[in-house]
């Protein structure tokens, strides 16, 4: 799946973003299509379902790993996110706070 998404987005910390379970879901019964969330994001993971007045998940892969922002800006309470534990095993599991760690340190050294 990787190779239908943006390079920029097709992995995460050197993971492929396929493989992390993370993006929102709607609870249609909850969703006013208001639009705040396809507005909102960043990462077009939304798109606007003019027929039924509903916003959808149409990118879940472009959303950010550990990004919840729609959810708190949906004052309806229609948008979740996995168990936020899920992410935080993903990183224990596949070393992720090493390359986080030598990121950093090359940020330190560039002045950043």
């Amino acid at each position: 799946m990787s190779a239908v998404l943006p390079e920029t987005y097709a992995t995460w910390k050197g993971a492929p973003r396929e493989k992390i379970d993370w993006h929102p879901t709607i609870d249609e019964s909850r969703c006013t299509g208001c639009g705040m969330c396809v507005t909102s994001c960043g990462r077009e993971v939304f798109d606007f379902d003019a027929a039924r007045s509903k916003a959808v998940v149409a990118r879940p892969l472009h959303c950010v790993v550990g990004c919840s922002s729609c959810e708190s800006w949906c004052v309806f309470g229609a948008i979740s996110f996995p168990d936020k534990q899920r992410v935080r095993d993903f990183i224990k599991e596949h070393k992720i706070l090493a390359l986080a760690k030598k990121q950093l340190e090359e940020r330190r050294k560039n002045g950043a």
